[in-house]
């Protein structure tokens, strides 16, 4: 269902049914330039992303649970923080582990979140949400999603706004899936291996290790001692396990053999990004899709305080990227 399947106009929700809102929530539809981007209230979830009706995201059906963070926003912290517990202004807080298997907490609370639409037309939409003081991270945020499409590609800002009495700690993020080639099915699910054979290029200045058994920072070093993790030269990705955040990138570059792909960047604010080749024992899944996430702080950040955003009472603070087709 889209949004005006619903029925309705500036808040298109309105007056449908539950039972009749797909399980991704309301779909708003925007097209501009040969593109076409679709979100899904549920997260805000950036569903999928096409050009001339090739894939340029993983996406999933509309009435389906979002695949992991396939699409999500990342916030108030991306990627994870160790046993979900952190100090912050002297007081200790401690987030339910949502990830229990590395004892966790996973790219913070948004993403099961309902948005309202707030503004939509035919090249943008805008969606708002909040988090709600809870255990853990008792403050209000409310959550502004912009995403447009235009010949120059789709563009997504985020704006976090600090709705609370006291100041709060603060990253953002977005968990996109990047697929490459020229076929109208590139977005599909596909077979094992796909990822190897891309080509990808992000030059970068710093890699941040981290732990095979929690994926958490054991350290940040130069890449030119990392060369098997450096893509600052377009290479082939081969069979590099990827699960890293990066310092130093303001952009990345993904194709095919052919040149078909996608090309992504990310302002100023956006001093890290991870890249995630989809390793999960899934079948149909396993290195189908490279995740490359733009965040404002690396992981853990609530723990180390690196590149970690503290708001005011009334304070907002953005990220802000953008994709376009690569032929």
């Amino acid at each position: 269902m889209t949004a005006a399947e619903a029925g309705a106009a500036s808040v298109p929700a309105s007056g449908v049914p539950a039972s009749a809102v797909p399980a991704s929530g309301v779909q708003y539809e925007v097209s501009g330039g040969g593109y076409e981007a679709v979100l899904g209230s549920v997260g805000a979830t950036l569903r999928s992303v096409s050009f001339h009706g090739r894939p340029l995201l993983a996406s999933f059906e509309a009435d389906e649970v979002r695949p992991g963070m396939r699409g999500a926003l990342l916030a108030p912290w991306p990627n994870r923080l160790a046993d979900g517990r952190y100090e912050f202004d002297g007081v200790e807080h401690q987030l339910t582990l949502s990830d229990p298997v590395t004892a966790t907490a996973l790219h913070g609370l948004a993403a099961w979140t309902d948005f309202s639409c707030v503004r939509w037309g035919s090249g943008g939409v805008a969606l708002r949400g909040r988090i709600e003081p809870q255990t853990g991270y008792p403050w209000r945020l409310r959550l502004d999603v912009e995403v447009s499409v235009s010949a120059g590609g789709m563009r997504q800002r985020i704006t976090a706004t600090n709705e609370s009495t006291r100041r709060a700690p603060i990253g953002l993020g977005v968990h996109p899936y990047l697929v490459v080639g020229a076929g109208a099915d590139a977005g599909a699910a596909s077979a094992e291996g796909d990822v190897d054979g891309w080509r990808l290029s992000m030059p970068a200045t710093d890699v941040m290790l981290v732990s095979e058994d929690r994926m958490l920072p054991l350290g940040v070093v130069d890449l030119a001692e990392r060369p098997d993790l450096d893509f600052t030269a377009e290479r082939e990705i081969g069979d590099a396990a990827l699960n890293h955040a990066y310092a130093g990138a303001a952009g990345a570059r993904l194709t095919d053999a052919r040149g078909h792909g996608v090309e992504m960047g990310w302002d100023e604010g956006c001093a890290w990004v991870q890249l995630y080749s989809d390793d999960l024992d899934e079948p149909g899944r396993r290195r189908s899709a490279l995740a490359v996430e733009p965040m404002t702080c690396p992981p853990d950040a609530f723990s180390s305080g690196i590149d970690l955003r503290v708001l005011a009472p009334g304070e907002s603070t953005s990220l802000e990227w953008w994709l376009r087709a690569v032929s």
